[in-house]
């Protein structure tokens, strides 16, 4: 997707300043101005005729201006539609109307608000709310700011916004198991201990003292490094030691996604964007490897047969996978609720068709993998 989201990039940046930060909307209004003192002078008996021929090459500057610039933007956008040509090479396939009904019209306008307010394109959410009229409520709305608000004072440091609302949320956090407001203190925590020049980490030991000792239980091997990474001082040091990993921005860059997450939990939201997903596995391929199956199958007389499940493997990412999987070894057959993973009594697992396929006389199946044999009845299932 990098070339699309580069021409798109100088797409936007034509349409919308030049080099010297002016519009086409900019260059037009400043002839009109200029245009209407002219006719006001003209009305009035005050226009020279020195004025009308300054006029007159204003005009044909600008136009020489605005030519210049359209003939750029016309290079971009063909730039552009190649670019997408060859991204999808397959043309989309057409489909029935999955939006014809009010109801799932409405589901798809609400989930496209819920996008731009949860993405902090607020601005555009409101235009967006008034023209289909989806009701969403002002709680709901705040909160969002409310977490932009937060996401942003962590960008620029400030991790006060980010405590507040982990204390008002701690039992939820608890719940979880959620180390947020540790992070954030062992963020502030290393920020301190890395900021004098030259190293003094009395503020740093007795920030530590004050707010990381309460989650000792909890983090006691992590504890006891930051405490101990001290002895490691000044950075160039630290960041040849074992304790490298406390000097990476990492560190503090990562607060942000995970913050996003536990609150977006707590709205009872996925820590991921649903609308962004669809977009990234879509737009990643899987919409041409499911049309270009489904024509193989459709050239060999064949169709789907299941209606939860693909007949080919669609790639995903790591971050795109929301459920285990196992496929047996032995059937290269992935498992399902009727054909689940067993391990058998050496430990190693294959799926119930094969561990009753492999069964001998006397209920007992020998492991594909080594010497040992399992009673079928003694096999256990794995939920995954």
């Amino acid at each position: 997707m990098d070339p699309l989201l580069k021409e798109l990039t100088k797409l936007e940046r034509l349409t919308t300043a030049n080099g010297k930060g002016l519009s086409f909307g900019h260059s037009l209004d400043s002839l009109l101005q200029s245009l209407q003192e002219a006719k006001d002078d003209l009305l009035a008996g005050n226009c020279t005729e020195e004025r009308l021929k300054q006029l007159s090459q204003l005009v044909e500057s600008k136009k020489k201006e605005i030519d210049e610039r359209q003939k750029e933007v016309y290079s971009v956008l063909s730039r552009l539609g190649k670019a997408l040509d060859k991204k999808f090479p397959i043309p989309l396939p057409s489909y029935s109307d999955l939006f014809s009904s009010t109801l799932s019209v409405t589901a798809l306008e609400r989930t496209i608000a819920l996008h731009l307010l949860r993405t902090g394109q607020f601005d555009v959410a409101e235009i967006f709310l008034k023209e289909s009229r989806i009701k969403i409520s002002d709680d709901l709305r705040n909160q969002f700011v409310d977490l932009h608000q937060i996401l942003k004072a962590l960008r620029n440091q400030d991790i006060s916004p980010a405590l507040r609302w982990t204390r008002s949320h701690q039992s939820f956090l608890q719940s979880r198991n959620s180390p947020l407001e540790f992070y954030l203190h062992r963020s502030q925590y290393i920020r301190l201990l890395l900021s004098s020049h030259p190293p003094d980490p009395l503020t740093a030991i007795s920030y530590a003292n004050e707010n990381l000792r309460p989650f000792y239980k909890e983090h006691e091997q992590e504890f006891r490094r930051l405490l101990a990474c001290v002895a490691y001082l000044p950075l160039p040091k630290l960041q040849n030691s074992m304790y490298r990993d406390l000097a990476l921005p990492t560190l503090h860059f990562d607060l942000e996604p995970l913050f996003a997450k536990e609150y977006c939990a707590s709205l009872g939201m996925s820590r991921q964007v649903p609308l962004r997903v669809v977009g990234d596995i879509g737009g990643g391929g899987a919409l041409a490897r499911i049309e270009k199956g489904r024509k193989v199958m459709g050239d060999r007389k064949g169709e789907w047969t299941q209606l939860d499940e693909l007949p080919i493997e669609i790639p995903l990412s790591s971050d795109n996978r929301y459920h285990s999987i196992f496929a047996c070894l032995v059937s290269k057959e992935q498992s399902t609720e009727l054909n689940p993973p067993m391990m058998m009594s050496c430990g190693h697992v294959i799926s119930k068709d094969s561990l009753q396929k492999l069964n001998k006389s006397g209920g007992r199946s020998k492991c594909p993998y080594c010497p040992v044999e399992t009673a079928v009845g003694s096999a256990l299932r794995i939920h995954l």
